[in-house]
């Protein structure tokens, strides 16, 4: 009878032990992380996040004081992989195996952190020209392209996917063509180079509502960019800043500035083409909140000019 009771006791705190057991939280796995830096070559990596390690490393030593954490507990993320992490976002190509395995909620976190430190770059490098000389460049790529003269860019819209915003104000962004989006304009050079961009607006405004709206409108209307023309499609209206093509052309000096204007001025299209290409997330659409979606737009635009141009060595500093 002794043996029998230890015996049902002995079970009992086993069963007690095995329970607490369970119902510990699990443990926190921290994983072998994949380095792209150390383990693609320069071609592999600029196929995957859009920028040669060279750029990727002068781009770090900007923004990793940023957003570097404040602390190495919990085997806390580099600002390298948090970089990595963020362009991958941007140009998600789908290669099986090829991760940096960190967990979605980090993720989330560090792109939200890292693309607010790109985006606030952009007035470094998107830039309209300023000086004679610069206005000069940029007119003669232009003239070479279709004898347009003084051309200091070609504007137009293009509208970006968006998931459905709330029942609120969701309507302001389905646009002409059935799907929820924002009108983001944007300006370029003869090179397909953003040197303008203005992504705040829901899908259905109209393209000429934005550029009326926008500061560029007020440069021009200042005659900051004296004898100088944008060149933009017939959603944008005639003026003497702002040449637009012809509705229909019949003398011979009609059909050669409509040859001439459409031909200079569709490079901002290819810019949109190329864009969405290269960063698939512009085209598939974007599933965060709008404001986060406006900023991954912005980000990519600094990614994009910054396959062309070099950060000015006075504002990088050295990453510890």
């Amino acid at each position: 009878m002794y043996l029998s009771s230890s015996s049902s006791s002995n079970s009992d705190e086993e069963n007690d032990v095995l329970e607490v057991l369970i119902n510990l939280p699990r443990p926190r796995l921290y994983r072998d992380r994949f380095n792209p830096l150390e383990n693609y070559d320069d071609l592999d990596f600029k196929n995957r996040f859009r920028l040669t390690k060279n750029t990727f490393m002068i781009l770090l030593n900007v923004i990793g004081k940023d957003i570097k954490h404040g602390t190495n507990r919990s085997y806390a993320i580099k600002p390298e992989v948090q970089l990595l992490i963020a362009l991958r976002f941007y140009s998600f190509q789908v290669v099986i195996g090829d991760h940096i395995q960190v967990h979605k909620s980090s993720v989330c976190r560090i792109i939200k952190r890292v693309s607010k430190c790109i985006a606030c770059l952009r007035p470094l490098f998107i830039n309209m020209p300023k000086t004679q000389d610069e206005m000069k460049e940029v007119q003669i790529g232009f003239y070479q392209r279709s004898q347009f003269p003084k051309v200091i860019g070609a504007i137009d819209c293009t509208h970006i996917r968006i998931q459905s915003p709330n029942s609120n104000i969701g309507e302001q962004f389905r646009n002409r063509k059935g799907y929820f989006s924002f009108n983001v304009q944007a300006v370029c050079n003869s090179k397909m180079e953003i040197m303008n961009i203005v992504a705040r607006w829901p899908g259905s405004v109209h393209d000429s509502t934005i550029f009326d709206n926008s500061l560029l409108r007020a440069q021009f209307e200042n005659n900051e960019f004296k004898g100088c023309f944008l060149l933009g499609d017939g959603g944008y209206p005639c003026r003497k800043y702002l040449m637009t093509p012809l509705l229909n052309p019949t003398a011979a000096a009609e059909k050669k500035y409509q040859k001439s204007q459409i031909g200079t001025g569709n490079v901002i299209e290819r810019v949109f083409g190329v864009l969405k290409r290269h960063f698939p997330v512009l085209s598939v659409g974007l599933r965060n909140q709008p404001k986060s979606a406006l900023t991954t737009i912005v980000v990519i635009a600094v990614q994009d000019t910054l396959n062309t141009n070099t950060i000015i060595p006075m504002i990088t500093h050295d990453y510890p």
